[in-house]
């Protein structure tokens, strides 16, 4: 039996303190008020003093409510059955489906002990040309998506959640735009894609705590499921929200802020998460993207900043493409020289030609005089732009290689390519040569 405390000490906005024996750090709480009960989550230990973020915020609550301690961390309901269900950050169905109490498991655990994981080597399909191409995702890799507001990364995270050649997607929403949530939603539904993704959103109207819950009830989750065999792709939107409650619940614990207000630990808190990808030795894997917003696109912004540290490259979105320069898979080396015989020339090759369009695209902007290889060049990065960088370009890696060399075909001979004369020969459009 718990005991149940019947005085709160203070309310400062929805945090309540109350004097307490035996609480740990991450506990749940349940306070009974006047309009119905709520749970809280132990969030700070000071003696005997403890602090609780409440779920439904501070409002209602009076300081002769009751708090019941219920002796566990936050759990999260593990089965078969969340398939193709939408819940929220606490793990209330969203869909107006049954709650599901079955097989209750804690979130927030360690990561999965580095004994038994294995080197990553597997590539994982998406269809995306500047992806699968030129930058490729490797399984159990963890990976941002660094954006500006603005760029459509929803999208994107959407088509590789009906692409990606995964057994599910879990997708966690952190301070989403209801719009984005029903855009989520609807697409998956119409793509086909929702029998196989869990969904866990938190949108930007819901309590402010249940946010920081949106990865770690994604990760347990997918660490079961992968556990039991499954390749699990995890897609996160988006880590910035999810540091910015970090910042506003540390405020409101008066803790000492560090770079630009956000806690002294956001570099262990956001490691601690992507870590979580992993290749299980003789089971299933997790992958993780993130989208990683930038304030006024600053790289040095110290949530991306900490984040590239972390995580085994990024990806660029800007103007409504993914960039090749600055874009990095660290990881692409370990699958795409088991592709295909030319993946790694064709991809050097066609980024080093793409630098030199962009050298001759500013020639023409300043107006200089431009040689009949600036010409070839302009046609080329019109050509690789429309046809590998626009994200609406859906085709499988073997094809967009061959596109690859249409392209540099329509727009140059075989020896200005730089590439080897041995792919050129098996390669090279028969009706080119």
């Amino acid at each position: 039996m718990r005991k149940v405390y019947s005085k709160i000490d203070s309310i400062v906005g929805n945090v309540i303190t109350v004097k307490a024996d035996g609480a740990k750090y991450g506990d749940l709480a349940e306070i009974s008020t006047t309009y119905g009960d709520s749970l809280a989550e132990v969030i700070k230990l000071d003696d005997d003093n403890v602090s609780l973020q409440v779920f439904s915020g501070g409002r209602g609550i009076s300081t002769g409510d009751e708090v019941r301690f219920l002796g566990h961390p936050m759990q999260v309901s593990f089965s078969d059955n969340l398939m193709g269900r939408i819940f929220s950050g606490s793990g209330e169905p969203r869909d107006n489906g049954p709650t599901l109490n079955e097989n209750m498991i804690p979130i927030g655990g360690p990561s999965f002990n580095p004994a038994n994981r294995i080197i990553p080597k597997n590539m994982i399909r998406t269809g995306i040309p500047m992806i699968d191409l030129f930058n490729t995702l490797v399984e159990s890799q963890k990976l941002p998506i660094f954006s500006v507001s603005g760029e459509p990364y929803n999208d994107l995270l959407a088509r590789i959640a009906m692409q990606a050649e995964v057994d599910m997607i879990i997708l966690g929403g952190m301070g989403l735009k209801y719009d984005d949530y029903l855009f989520f939603k609807d697409t998956l539904e119409a793509g086909g894609a929702m029998s196989r993704t869990i969904m866990f959103v938190h949108t930007a109207a819901d309590p402010i705590v249940e946010c920081l819950q949106v990865p770690d009830v994604s990760l347990a989750v997918a660490e079961k499921f992968a556990l039991q065999g499954k390749k699990v792709l995890v897609l996160l939107t988006d880590m910035t929200n999810f540091a910015d409650a970090m910042k506003e619940i540390a405020i409101t614990q008066e803790q000492v802020p560090s770079n630009r207000g956000y806690p002294g630990d956001l570099y262990s808190q956001l490691a601690s998460r992507y870590e979580k990808a992993v290749d299980i030795a003789g089971s299933g894997s997790i992958t993780i993207l993130g989208v990683t917003t930038m304030p006024g696109d600053d790289v040095t912004h110290p949530v991306p900043d900490n984040t590239g540290y972390i995580t085994e490259g990024q990806y660029y979105l800007k103007n409504g493409r993914i960039e090749p320069f600055g874009s990095l898979s660290r990881l692409k080396q370990q699958v795409n020289d088991k592709t295909r015989d030319d993946h790694r020339a064709l991809m050097d090759g066609m980024i080093k030609l793409y630098a030199s369009y962009k050298e001759s695209l500013e020639k023409q902007s300043m107006g200089f005089n431009m040689s009949e290889w600036d010409t070839k060049l302009l046609k080329y990065g019109a050509r690789f732009e429309a046809e590998m960088m626009d994200l609406s370009v859906n085709t499988p890696l073997e094809k967009a290689l061959d596109n690859g060399w249409s392209i540099m075909a329509e727009c140059f001979s075989p020896e200005e390519t730089g590439l080897k004369s041995s792919l050129i020969e098996k390669f090279w459009p028969a009706e080119r040569v």
